[in-house]
C-alpha cells in the first residue's frame, strides 16, 4: 500500500460531503434553530469561493511575481479587517483603517520573519509558501483583534465612572484606561493561548493534518505545526496590541476627558 503522496478526491466523492450538510440541516430544521437558510447559503459559498480560489492560486503560483503576491496579501488584509469590524456589533462606526493597519503590520512583520528566516524558500517570495503562511496569520489575527476590540469597548463602558474618577484625580487618559486595555488584549489572546495548551493532546491542527494526509513525515509535519502555532500567537499578540494602542484615544476628547457618547451609551445599557 502506498503511504506517500496525496490521496485524490474525485468530484463524485466530494459530492458525498453534501450528506454532512443534510445531517446538520435536518438538526437545524427539527430543532427550529433558524439556521437552515444560512447553512445552505454558506455551503454554496464555500464550494464556489474555494473552487475559484483554487484556480486563482494555481495561476498565482505559476506566475510567482512578488508584486502580485503583495497585492493579493494586501487585499486579504483589507477583507480581514472589514470582517473583523463587522464581527463587533457593539463597536459602532469603527474606522476600518485602524483594523487594516493593525492586521497588515502584524501579518507582514511576523510573516516576513517566518518565511525569510525560518522556512527560507527559494526564491524567498515563493507564492506557494508566502500566501498560505500569511493567510493563516490573517485568519487567526482577525479573530483575535475582533475579540480584543469588542472587549475594549465593553470594558470602557462598564468602567466609565471609574475612568472618569481617575481622570478627575489627575490620571492621564492612558493611566485611566490601562486596566481596560489589559483586559482587551487578554481577551484577544486567550483563544490562541488555549490552543497552545491542548495542541497535540486534544486536537491535531489543520496544517499538520494536511501535511500528514499529503504523505509528509509526521515528525516533519510536527515541526511545521510548531512554527505555525508560535507565529500565530505572536501575530495575534502584536495585532491586538497595535489595534488597542491605536483605538484607546478614540474614547477621549481633545481635553483628555471621556467622550459623552461613551457615557451615554453606558447609561442606556
Amino acid at each position: 500500500m502506498d503511504t506517500t503522496g496525496t490521496i485524490p478526491i474525485s468530484n463524485y466523492q466530494l459530492a458525498f460531503t453534501v450528506l454532512l450538510v443534510l445531517i446538520t440541516g435536518t438538526i437545524s430544521a427539527v430543532l427550529k434553530l433558524g439556521l437552515l437558510r444560512s447553512l445552505i447559503w454558506g455551503t454554496v459559498r464555500t464550494f464556489v469561493q474555494l473552487t475559484l480560489v483554487g484556480y486563482a492560486l494555481t495561476y498565482i503560483f505559476n506566475i510567482n511575481n512578488i508584486w502580485l503576491i503583495i497585492t493579493v496579501i494586501t487585499i486579504m488584509c483589507y477583507a480581514a479587517s472589514r470582517t473583523a469590524v463587522k464581527r463587533t456589533p457593539n463597536v459602532p462606526n469603527y474606522p476600518y483603517l485602524l483594523a487594516f493597519a493593525s492586521l497588515a503590520a502584524s501579518t507582514y512583520l511576523v510573516g516576513s520573519i517566518v518565511v525569510g528566516l525560518i522556512i527560507s524558500p527559494e526564491p524567498w517570495y515563493s507564492a506557494r509558501i508566502v500566501i498560505p503562511i500569511f493567510g493563516m496569520l490573517l485568519g487567526n489575527s482577525m479573530n483575535g483583534i475582533a475579540l480584543s476590540l469588542d472587549r475594549l469597548y465593553g470594558e470602557v463602558r462598564a468602567r466609565a465612572h471609574e475612568i472618569e474618577a481617575m481622570l478627575s484625580f489627575g490620571a492621564t487618559p492612558w493611566e485611566a484606561i490601562r486596566p481596560s486595555v489589559r483586559e482587551a488584549i487578554r481577551a484577544g489572546m486567550t483563544p490562541t493561548i488555549n490552543s497552545l495548551m491542548v495542541v497535540g493532546l486534544v486536537s491535531l491542527p489543520g496544517m499538520m493534518t494536511g501535511q500528514i494526509l499529503g504523505g509528509a513525515n509526521p515528525q516533519e509535519a510536527v515541526r511545521y505545526q510548531i512554527v505555525v502555532m508560535l507565529m500565530i500567537t505572536s501575530a495575534v499578540a502584536i495585532g491586538c496590541l497595535i489595534l488597542v494602542g491605536l483605538s484607546y484615544k478614540n474614547f477621549f476628547n481633545e481635553d483628555g476627558a471621556l467622550k459623552t457618547s461613551v457615557i451615554q451609551r453606558d447609561k442606556k445599557n
